[in-house]
């Protein structure tokens, strides 16, 4: 081997170690900032806050309407929530149906006195409103979902010609117009079921960092534009606002067939889809949740009841969530600065640009919530806490401990409720 070759086989050998040498440190960012590419770009642009009700245009006739509300000890946020309903300017025939689940802080002597009070004006003169109790749930029924039963029987029994159902919690608070508007976007676009993601509260430090990155990893996860899309095998809802055409609730089967359902919105939306339902799903500018979190305990309650069931009880998604979520949130700030120390500006540069990345696809829903810019830096924070609150809620179920909620315990056995101590 003369001299010219040796040398370039000298070359190739020291560039083979050289990036043998960097790619435990560098590799790492790369593929990270790679995935920041593929779900700005390829994730149906969920980072998005242009997806809000369709074209609206006023129906020939206003069909009629049952607002179902179940509530279990909601007495304190009836004020906001209850008289926002009351208060509809619905052109066509409308009424409520709150379904008392069982409180025990006078949830339904609260709603009748509110009821009661005059209207707050003379033009529209308020909703009717009916207040009954289904007493507790049958065998495999979650509590929400028997109560909802029950408020449709009822308004299916007084309302012979009901279209439509408006399925809202008793924590959100409506605008005026915002039954008028549902009905409007809903019959314009022939939507068998149409939901609105309520705007969350944030009035409080917690609120501030824990809520804008919750409604962000739902669009992650639930693309609105692919929900949206005729076909798709995306099926999502928002539970807080749901307008469900009658019709379309009877061929999917609604309750019963999701009788059992912790996460109902989202079952409802693959009944209905899974029956050849149009569905859509966007956020709202009309509805607002009322309910605090005043504390770091509550949001994480909030989260932890349902993310283990979001993963279907399954080890192999909980362990793939975990990995992909430290990957895509915690690995490019930790890269930033390892490489900073460490001299490896390649390093550093990917980790700061999968950061940058990450924080630029927040700024729209902070700005949707009013929050400040800078607060896009803390997502890789926040994504951990909610993956904290992941492998807490699957903990939980592996104990036994099942889903709790306002004082009910739905078990590890599909199916199974128990009553049991609540927050």
């Amino acid at each position: 081997m003369d001299g010219r070759n040796a040398g370039r086989v000298l070359t190739r050998v020291r560039l083979v170690r050289q990036t043998a040498g960097v790619s435990a440190l560098t590799w790492i960012p790369v593929v990270s900032l790679a995935a920041w590419g593929w779900l700005l770009l390829g994730r149906g642009f969920y980072w998005r806050t242009d997806v809000r009700l369709p074209d609206r245009r006023a129906p020939r006739r206003w069909p009629d309407v049952a607002v179902v509300v179940p509530a279990r000890d909601e007495a304190t946020l009836l004020p906001d929530s209850l008289v926002s309903l009351l208060a509809q300017e619905y052109p066509g025939r409308a009424e409520i149906f709150l379904i008392d689940d069982g409180s025990t802080d006078g949830t339904g002597d609260v709603a009748r006195a509110l009821a009661a009070r005059p209207p707050r004006s003379a033009s529209t003169g308020g909703l009717p409103l009916t207040v009954d109790s289904p007493g507790e749930p049958e065998p495999g029924w979650t509590g929400k979902l028997w109560a909802v039963r029950h408020g449709m029987a009822l308004a299916r029994s007084r309302m012979p010609e009901l279209e439509y159902l408006l399925l809202t919690d008793a924590d959100i608070a409506h605008n005026r117009d915002s039954l008028r508007e549902l009905v409007c976007a809903a019959q314009a676009a022939d939507l068998d079921l149409l939901s609105l993601m309520a705007r969350l509260r944030v009035a409080n430090g917690w609120e501030r960092l824990v809520v804008p990155a919750f409604g962000y990893f739902f669009a992650q996860l639930y693309p609105f534009r692919r929900v949206n899309r005729a076909g798709s095998r995306t099926a999502a809802a928002a539970g807080g606002c749901m307008l469900l055409r009658d019709e379309a609730a009877e061929r999917a089967g609604f309750p019963d067939a999701v009788r059992d359902a912790v996460i109902d919105d989202i079952a409802l939306a693959r009944a209905v889809r899974g029956s050849g339902g149009k569905i859509w799903l966007g956020l709202a500018d009309r509805a607002r949740s009322v309910r605090p979190y005043p504390r770091l305990g509550g949001l994480w309650e909030m989260v932890a009841r349902n993310a283990y069931t979001q993963l279907r009880h399954s080890p192999l998604l909980l362990a793939l969530t975990v990995a992909g979520m430290a990957w895509v949130y915690l690995v490019p700030p930790l890269a930033l600065f390892a490489g900073a120390v460490a001299g490896e500006p390649v390093t550093a540069a990917a980790g700061g640009l999968a950061w940058a990345l990450m924080a630029g696809s927040f700024l729209p829903l902070l700005r949707y919530y009013g929050q400040p810019a800078r607060s896009a830096l803390l997502l890789p924070f926040t994504a951990g806490l909610h993956l904290l609150m992941t492998v807490d809620s699957a903990v939980r179920h592996h104990r036994g401990h099942g889903a709790v909620w306002k004082g009910r315990v739905y078990a590890r056995r599909p199916g199974t409720v128990e009553e049991g101590a609540g927050p």
